[in-house]
């Protein structure tokens, strides 16, 4: 994992910022909210009994490492190992042998990134064992794959795969020679979905809470995966409609309806993608203190000109330097609208917006062939008008999708 980290401080309901400084210059800047649980007693009744550390951990589909093993793959975790520092601890690169899953030699072997728990870390055991719990029995194309973990003494680590690209927000947020092209961003957004609607339509349903741009991580292909499941919850069972629960997340990611009541339910996932959504049109972090005034917060600054496609242009992202199509970006602010709506129930289902997304992203590449196949100029500037691109609304309801691979809480 390139960048398996955030740096992280939880806030009261103030809402004012704290950010930690990563030793890399790839850091990421986590800012979690955090208030007293509305209702202590509705979230002990919302959840299933929990199982025991032991329990969890014997019933994983990955391997306990020793730390003494750890420590061999991470060259005893020396500073040139370092790839970044956050709330949770240490991240550490590292090498093992792709069979044995022992210590290899640097530059052989399968390349692993190691998350080292700090003792005083804001996300504690608690978040640690929850990571373990889900992703050592979901298996995903869109899931970052955890590989194992080590539990010695007071050593709490976990063993990912590595991601070379790092975070999603280290290309989109930074200014370099190659920002992050129009097709990549929507293809990163359709692989986002399909975690998300993974999670969602699982047998039993997982929230995942703390969807962003920072959890987003980059194969070398630009396959995007989901990581950073400390803070996942199991959805509500029953006829049960929510899960109550302290309030946990992101500032400026977090659904209104969650943070104002405790209330969790998977339109608060799809309420942070509407978010997400709107950084890859704009470009812009959803919490921005170096702004003035309305510009600091995205979804604020941004609403007055989604539903607009003659304006839409004034909040496009100025790296794209035009190259996009008009009525695709203007679809994307469409699905983002919907997600972001004050009204949970009027939001999406994730699998709905995948299906819209995966539309788009057909036509766009039907679109563009046509017009190389013609050699007619495809239409990018949205200063102009142009032909439209045509894309459905979404779809509902869309066939029941097959739950996924059942997961114990």
């Amino acid at each position: 994992m390139g960048n398996c980290f955030g740096s992280s401080a939880r806030v009261d309901a103030s809402l004012s910022i704290s950010t930690e400084a990563s030793r890399n210059p790839s850091k990421t800047t986590r800012s979690n909210i955090i208030i007293p649980s509305h209702n202590s007693k509705s979230s002990a009744e919302s959840l299933p009994t929990p199982r025991s550390e032991a329990e969890i951990l014997s019933s994983t589909n990955v391997k306990p490492f020793s730390f003494n093993e750890l420590k061999n793959a991470t060259r005893n975790f020396r500073p040139d190992s370092l790839l970044g520092e956050g709330g949770f601890g240490y991240v550490f690169k590292g090498w093992i042998d792709e069979h044995t899953l022992t210590a290899a030699k640097p530059g052989s072997g399968l390349v692993i990134a190691v998350k080292k728990l700090k003792p005083e870390g804001f996300q504690g055991h608690k978040e640690w064992l929850t990571e373990v719990n889900y992703l050592g029995q979901l298996r995903h194309p869109n899931l970052v794959k955890l590989i194992g973990y080590c539990s010695e003494g007071d050593n709490r680590l976990l063993v990912y795969e590595f991601m070379p690209k790092g975070s999603l927000e280290n290309h989109l947020f930074r200014r370099g020679p190659q920002p992050l092209a129009w097709a990549t961003r929507i293809k990163v957004a359709i692989d986002a979905a399909r975690g998300l609607s993974f999670l969602h339509e699982a047998e039993e349903q997982v929230i995942y809470r703390d969807f962003k741009a920072s959890n987003i991580l980059l194969d070398g292909e630009f396959n995007a995966k989901l990581s950073d499941f400390g803070l996942a919850k199991a959805g509500p069972t029953g006829d049960r409609t929510h899960v109550s629960t302290q309030v946990m997340g992101t500032q400026g990611y977090a659904a209104p309806e969650y943070v104002a009541t405790g209330r969790l339910t998977t339109k608060s996932d799809v309420y942070s993608f509407g978010v997400f959504l709107l950084e890859l049109l704009s470009g812009r972090r959803a919490v921005d203190k170096t702004k003035v005034g309305v510009e600091q917060n995205l979804v604020d600054w941004a609403k007055p000109y989604m539903g607009d496609k003659r304006r839409l242009f004034r909040i496009m992202d100025t790296k794209l330097e035009g190259q996009y199509p008009q009525k695709g970006a203007f679809a994307i602010a469409t699905i983002a609208v919907q997600c972001l709506s004050h009204e949970p129930k009027l939001r999406p289902r994730m699998a709905d917006v995948l299906a819209t997304l995966e539309q788009l992203q057909a036509t766009t590449k039907n679109n563009t062939a046509a017009a190389r196949h013609s050699f007619e100029p495809v239409c990018m500037s949205p200063l102009k008008q142009h032909s439209p691109m045509h894309v459905t609304p979404l779809p509902s309801p869309i066939p029941t999708h097959p739950r996924s691979s059942r997961v114990k809480s």
